[in-house]
């Protein structure tokens, strides 16, 4: 159902929220995580009731509740081992993808256009987010929403205060908009909609773009595009400016360089120690410039050197990940090369 469909609906049906906080309840049918039985779901409903929400809305809601094992599984899966860029990148970097990334904007020409002139965002890049989020809507999760998020809220301890913090914000989400919350769709982390956002992220930058009234990113790709183009105004995005610039080094990696740390390390290294290491920049940069080195390694063993820029940091914000940031820069540039080819 679309969220279209589902505005106006009464809350009195809903979806989950977690157990008791370990795993060892199971359980897997509706109910489990019912106020009248769980400390913790119910501790979570007063902390919203003392926000005005009704309690009896919300006991409704969260009596409907239902664990997905699955989801554990998914967290718990061991880390898969680490994949070079030349494999990362075909995941994501296919002449199809690029494809569909101009035919996406030019069907959503005129929304691309008003998010670039509102927040300086040229249209491939809001289409690449998309397209490796999931495939210009084509994949946007299969997992109802609640169950997701109270899963994790009190059925992972690792991450639970993480989890139920963005449960909270998403009851806050559905019962704001007059939506069931039993109907969203999103990944088994609890990510939403064309942008994947999660409910905090929602709150923070999902924009009704279209002007009817409500921020739906499941089923309007132009709140979608102006959501993305919103946040990364919001993480200030600078216009025009260069993502990120090709470099050449030496063919084994300098081990005195903090190479693509987009967690911690940031736009915290200098030309000058990059020269010192043997690494330069293949275009001109100020000699104070700060950059994040990346060294992406290839089946072969070469490396291939580039020096991101303040733009690509804040495509890393989107995803804390540096091969994350050049598979969308490049699908970006892919798209825009297709968009120039059929113009």
């Amino acid at each position: 159902m679309t969220l279209r469909g589902v505005i106006g609906k009464k809350l009195a049906i809903a979806c989950v929220l977690g157990a008791l906080g370990t795993n060892a309840s199971l359980a897997t049918a509706a109910g489990e995580f019912n106020p009248a039985d769980n400390a913790d779901v119910r501790k979570m409903v007063d902390e919203l009731t003392q926000q005005g929400y009704t309690r009896s809305t919300l006991n409704a809601i969260m009596a409907k509740a239902s664990h997905q094992q699955s989801i554990i599984n998914a967290m718990n899966r061991p880390a898969e081992r680490h994949l070079r860029w030349d494999e990362y990148r075909n995941i994501f970097i296919q002449p199809k993808r690029a494809r569909l990334g101009a035919e996406f904007i030019r069907t959503h020409r005129e929304a691309m256009d008003k998010a670039e002139r509102e927040y300086g965002v040229p249209p491939e890049i809001i289409a690449a987010i998309i397209g490796v989020e999931t495939n210009y809507g084509g994949n946007k999760g299969s997992y109802r929403v609640l169950d997701a998020l109270s899963t994790l809220a009190f059925d992972y301890p690792k991450r639970a205060t993480f989890f139920r913090k963005e449960l909270i914000s998403y009851l806050q989400i559905t019962l704001a908009q007059g939506l069931d919350p039993a109907e969203m769709k999103g990944s088994y982390a609890g990510a939403m909609g064309y942008p994947q956002f999660m409910p905090s992220s929602y709150q923070a930058y999902a924009v009704d773009f279209n002007g009817d009234g409500i921020k739906d990113l499941w089923d309007e790709p132009e709140d979608a595009i102006g959501s993305v183009g919103n946040y990364f105004a919001k993480h200030h995005w600078r216009k025009g400016a260069p993502i990120y610039v090709e470099a050449n080094g030496p063919a084994d990696k300098p081990d005195n360089i903090d190479f693509n740390n987009v967690r911690n390390g940031g736009l915290n290294t200098s030309i000058q120690a990059l020269e010192s290491a043997g690494v330069t920049a293949a275009g001109n940069l100020p000699s104070d410039a700060k950059v994040l080195p990346m060294a992406l390694d290839f089946e072969d063993g070469h490396y291939r050197y580039v020096l991101g820029m303040h733009n690509f940091y804040v495509i890393t914000r989107y995803n804390h990940s540096h091969m994350y940031g050049m598979a969308v820069a490049t699908l970006a540039e892919q798209i825009k090369a297709a968009l120039a080819q059929e113009s």
